[in-house]
């Protein structure tokens, strides 16, 4: 699969490139992240596992993207339809997969797909948590690349290798420091697609987030609110969180539920955005003091430190405000 490559005589010649020079690799030093996981495994670490039980889809020419996040969907119970997903993800132009479009195509399926940091560590870390990586490689080189889409499965750290669902070999074993040059020049890209409601162990709260933003951008409100409440859970101080968890609710109809993660957002950060939403979803409740009263905390913090946010709460707080007598 290439990624925006040339033509496909082209691709074949650097497919030769490079199985030429990965052998070239084992005359020099490991790099980084081997080295490191050479010397002491991270604590915790199993020293080898293998998720057999993942299932295998074959690619065909050119659709390795579709193939390998089939995989990682059908891994946790979501349509992995190769056909269905290669009409969503691939493009002709490119002869690949971009990206974008994979992350697309996971939320189109119902997942939440996350990036992983950028470290083999936390690849093998969700591997032992029992989830299927999708991992981007570059089988070619920086200046003439071969993009290849593949998903990790397991990893036997004392030998040193890694074992992969790759093009149309269901268990490739493949050396960490090879895989590492390949990842590398793939810009460290990997990715876990969970349900809504899961996240990935080693997930970062920035990564997290921006996660549930895309997927909200898709799902119904009842899923969105799943996957917010997971981050939410996760990041109990994360103004965002709470504000998507909040606003998620409140559009599934949960206006009880809405109230509550604003008011622990408002007071926690007195936030003149969350002061707003818990005026107006307690106005919908009926409580029409404690609206009036959210309603005034979110005008005097607005004033105070938050000017972006006066006009929509002096229109909250006319919209409450009591009838003239």
């Amino acid at each position: 699969m290439t990624r925006g490559a040339g033509p496909r005589r082209r691709t074949a010649l650097l497919g030769l490139i490079a199985a030429a020079t990965l052998p070239g690799c084992a005359l020099l030093a490991d790099p980084p992240m081997t080295a490191a996981l050479r010397r002491a495994a991270p604590a915790g670490l199993p020293p080898r596992v293998e998720r057999d039980e993942v299932p295998f889809f074959p690619q065909t020419p050119l659709h390795c993207g579709p193939a390998a996040l089939a995989t990682a969907l059908a891994d946790v119970g979501l349509p992995g339809d190769v056909a269905a997903l290669s009409a969503a993800v691939f493009l002709p132009a490119r002869e690949g997969s971009l990206q974008l479009e994979m992350l697309g195509g996971a939320r189109r399926q119902g997942a939440v797909p996350t990036r992983l940091p950028g470290d083999l560590a936390a690849l093998l870390r969700e591997v032992a948590a029992g989830h299927a990586v999708v991992v981007l490689q570059n089988l070619g080189l920086d200046f003439a690349p071969r993009w290849h889409y593949a998903v990790l499965v397991g990893y036997d750290l004392p030998a040193g290798e890694l074992l992969l669902r790759s093009g149309t070999v269901r268990r490739e074993v493949l050396p960490l420091r090879t895989f590492e040059f390949t990842w590398a020049r793939g810009g460290h890209w990997a990715l876990v697609a969970l349900p809504p409601g899961r996240l990935p162990v080693t997930a970062t709260e920035a990564d997290a987030v921006d996660a549930a933003l895309g997927y909200g951008s898709v799902a119904a409100p009842a899923d969105a609110a799943r996957a917010w409440r997971a981050v939410h859970q996760r990041w109990p101080g994360h103004l965002l969180a709470a504000m998507g968890l909040g606003n998620a609710l409140h559009a599934a109809g949960d206006l009880a539920g809405a109230a509550h993660a604003f008011e622990g957002a408002a007071r926690r950060h007195d936030s003149a955005a969350a002061w707003n939403n818990l005026a107006r979803t307690r106005g919908a409740l009926g409580d029409a003091a404690a609206a009036r009263a959210a309603a005034a905390r979110a005008v005097a913090r607005a004033q105070a430190h938050e000017p972006q946010w006066l006009a929509p709460a002096l229109q909250t707080q006319r919209d409450l405000a009591e009838p003239a007598p």
